[in-house]
């Protein structure tokens, strides 16, 4: 989205750890022009979850949802230039942020059960990642003591 990260997560920590169905109407009622944007992509991760329990076959309760992961991350930086006066150039960045929603499942007990991502242009399903192993090498090498310089003779 072509907004800043910071001014995104303005609007995604109001949302965070709440129900679907009440971070909807937050965004609903938030004055940032990022909000309906963010509705959009909240929106996309219920389809994404109405999707994994109708055509894939998990036991997903829509109204037991809440979001349970919401971050906005740095994009690529475009840099621009703005003439100014003298023949002098400013130089200034517009930013990009790159939104992501993680919904998950509470049973009554509060436990998550399930999760589905959504991640602005991307969907796709959370799964866990293996751990790399640590790589096997030589320990980098150490510097070199430096010896005293000589004094000059007058």
């Amino acid at each position: 989205m072509r907004v800043s990260p910071q001014k995104a997560r303005l609007v995604l920590n109001l949302i965070k750890g709440r129900r679907v169905e009440e971070a909807r109407n937050t965004l609903a009622f938030t004055k940032k022009r990022v909000a309906a944007t963010v509705g959009k992509l909240l929106q996309s991760a219920i389809d994404n979850a109405n999707f994994l329990s109708t055509e894939k076959g998990l036991d997903v309760d829509l109204d037991n949802l809440y979001v349970k992961h919401a971050v906005a991350n740095d994009g690529p930086r475009m840099k621009r230039i703005r003439p100014a006066p003298m023949g002098r150039a400013y130089h200034y960045v517009r930013r990009i942020a790159h939104l992501e929603i993680v919904l998950a499942e509470k049973n009554r007990n509060g436990a998550a059960v399930g999760t589905a991502t959504t991640v602005a242009g991307e969907k796709t399903a959370k799964s866990a990642t293996p751990a790399r192993p640590k790589a096997k090498g030589k320990a980098p090498a150490k510097k070199k003591a430096v010896g005293k310089k000589a004094t000059a003779k007058k």
